[in-house]
């Protein structure tokens, strides 16, 4: 039989098939995108260059993505490739008739935003607060919320040059960002300089004290996983830094984005910082809204700039910067950005390491 012409896969479809296996089982993944059994192999590739691949699933009731776009730089599974296809990011216009329909939601006395399975917009600076010395401390998200996998916390630390508390999180590991101003933070005895808009990795079980070193109040956002309710504070800052990842603070550099159809993302916090799965990513937005979709990790997003609507399946609200967004896992939402410069926003995704890969 001669082969056929076919130097490039055939898309089957572009976002990924979610697919739950079983342990033991094993399977063979399309990979030219003639199958008629996606995203199984039925043989179709017989004849070209290409072959399936097979993967074996490790437990029960196992939830992967396989890649439908046949496109991904690593298979079986998707790597968001699909996004950066001709036509391959998909919107959603809000002014459509079913998109008009969707109840737009109040918030509370407390300005939180209730939606659709758990969902919520919140305020940061409206969260109620303990005072640790110098430091504010507000825990924005965490299991009574609804969360399970990630806790997000705000911290303010006074601008009177004094390093706030050690800090301990237990054994968890701690992704941080710094939403506004400037200053040092000391990781179990070891000193790095902050800038605003940084990240910041602290793995499990290092203690970690800041202070501002501007004129106004350093605010940050943590995420920790697991999840963890409140700090524990320490008396004396442990000796005990994890020096084979030694660069610990990544700065915000627009070199460093990575595309998504028309968005931009940057990984701050990640697996070249040594965490395996706790992500930390800055993103761009510009004035658009993105198809409803959903996601295999939990995502907590901090909006620093900019303004627009957070959608679930069926209930929106408006978003503005200072604002939080929990999302739970596989939940149905759309983020759109309303503002003619665009959305800056930070994410934290756990367990995952790639923002762009949705279904």
């Amino acid at each position: 039989m001669s082969k056929q012409s076919q130097d490039m896969p055939k898309i089957a479809k572009y976002k990924p098939y979610y697919c739950e296996l079983s342990k033991g089982k094993k399977y063979f993944w399309c990979s030219c995108g003639l199958s008629k059994n996606q995203p199984f192999c039925d043989y179709s590739h017989v004849g070209t260059d290409f072959e399936p691949v097979a993967y074996q699933a490790k437990q029960d009731n196992e939830e992967v993505l396989f890649c439908g776009c046949k496109h991904n730089a690593d298979g079986p599974f998707c790597d968001g490739s699909h996004n950066n296809l001709p036509g391959g990011y998909e919107y959603s216009d809000p002014d459509s008739k079913a998109n008009k329909q969707i109840e737009l939601v109040l918030g509370d006395a407390q300005g939180v935003r209730a939606l659709d399975g758990n969902c919520f917009v919140a305020s940061s600076k409206r969260a109620p607060a303990k005072r640790y010395q110098n430091t504010k401390w507000a825990v924005l998200i965490s299991a009574l919320q609804g969360s399970v996998h990630q806790s997000l916390h705000y911290l303010r630390v006074a601008a009177d040059g004094k390093f706030s508390p050690n800090f301990s999180l237990a054994e968890s590991e701690i992704s941080l960002l710094v939403s506004n101003g400037e200053g040092e933070i000391v990781i179990s005895n070891k000193q790095f300089q902050l800038s605003q808009r940084d990240g910041v990795y602290i793995r499990a079980g290092e203690i970690f004290s800041v202070r501002s070193t501007s004129a106004a109040p350093m605010e940050l956002h943590l995420s920790v996983c697991p999840q963890h309710a409140e700090p524990i504070i320490v008396d004396c800052m442990l000796d005990n830094f994890d020096s084979s990842y030694p660069e610990r603070v990544v700065p915000t550099d627009e070199a460093a984005n990575r595309g998504v159809g028309d968005r931009f993302f940057q990984i701050l916090v990640g697996k070249a910082t040594g965490s395996t799965r706790l992500t930390q990513f800055i993103g761009r937005i510009p004035t658009s809204m993105a198809a409803f979709h959903r996601h295999l990790y939990e995502e907590s997003l901090v909006v620093l700039q900019g303004r627009g609507h957070m959608w679930s399946d069926t209930l929106k609200c408006e978003v503005h910067a200072g604002d939080i967004i929990f999302l739970p896992r596989k939940q149905l939402h759309s983020l759109q950005c309303d503002s003619a410069d665009g959305m800056v926003l930070v994410g934290f995704i756990y367990p995952g390491d790639n923002p762009s890969i949705n279904y």
